[in-house]
């Protein structure tokens, strides 16, 4: 499942879901909680099935559904009305560690048979670093659940919760609670074994700040961002997209293992590749679909 860009969009505008279509995201993600006022969570909740069934079924993009929390009794409710044929994942904000997946898997389960999917199909991406008690329950996401798709981070309701003022500084960078936040989330993806997503970038006309941002998620190690608005995603992809090249030697790494599997380390091109490389080699293919 590629997640290299996952756009959020209002599941109460079928205006928006249909011009976010033609974004060329990776994903997708219907959103019922942020961005759908508490008075009208009901309608966007009623109008999902419909809105579910009117996507292409031939498409090449993910289908995630965010929820409401799972402390906010509109969780069950959204997850009724989100898993049916079309979904592949669930977005669960606030995230306080692998109970809640192990909880939001056994929610999902008897939903997802009813639908008649494939057991496991519906996959679970986390907002992991909302709340402090996330924060110091990221090391429980491993050994990762088989329907968790990677770890995500946020820093706005961090922020209120601590009472910031901003979460960044007077150079637009984030402060130095929220980079421990970023950089915690990276190392819990690697701990757990799934890719971390970065997070967004909230101001959707700085087009040089969000390539920047972009060089700097993909240098630390994160596989992909989430996406606020349609005009990010083409900068997105361009930045998190492996060149040909590089997929090119990435699959002759793995081929080469594959083909002497007892050797720790392969010479090709004249240079020596070991297992990082092979680890990072299947890594650069899953991010594109292959493995």
């Amino acid at each position: 499942m590629r997640l290299t860009s996952l756009l959020f969009v209002p599941a109460d505008s079928a205006r928006k879901v249909g011009k976010a279509q033609g974004a060329g995201a990776a994903g997708l993600i219907l959103d019922l909680e942020d961005s759908v006022a508490e008075g009208a969570k009901a309608a966007a909740r009623d109008g999902l099935p419909g809105l579910i069934a009117s996507l292409p079924a031939d498409r090449d993009w993910a289908l995630w559904v965010r929820i409401n929390a799972l402390d906010t009794g509109h969780a069950e409710a959204d997850l009724a009305a989100a898993i049916r044929p079309g979904l592949d994942g669930i977005v669960l904000p606030k995230a306080e560690g692998g109970a809640d997946i192990a909880r939001l898997a056994d929610l999902i389960a008897p939903l997802e048979a009813a639908a008649g999917l494939a057991p496991g199909h519906v996959r679970i991406l986390p907002l992991v670093t909302e709340t402090p008690g996330g924060l110091f329950a990221l090391s429980t996401y491993a050994p990762a659940h088989p329907r968790l798709a990677g770890l995500t981070w946020g820093a706005e309701d961090l922020a209120s919760v601590v009472g910031a003022t901003s979460n960044r500084d007077e150079s637009g960078a984030w402060t130095e609670p929220y980079r421990l936040a970023r950089s915690l989330c990276l190392f819990a993806a690697a701990h757990a074994g799934v890719p971390a997503v970065e997070t967004l970038h909230a101001d959707f006309r700085d087009a040089a700040g969000l390539a920047a941002s972009c060089r700097a998620a993909l240098r630390d190690g994160f596989a992909g961002r989430l996406a606020i608005h349609p005009a990010q995603v083409e900068g997105i992809e361009r930045a998190f997209a492996p060149t040909e090249e590089e997929v090119a030697l990435a699959r002759r790494i793995v081929a080469a293992f594959e083909a002497e599997p007892h050797r720790g380390t392969i010479g090709i091109d004249g240079k020596m590749v070991d297992i990082p490389h092979l680890k990072q080699a299947r890594r650069l293919l899953a991010s594109i679909g292959e493995g």
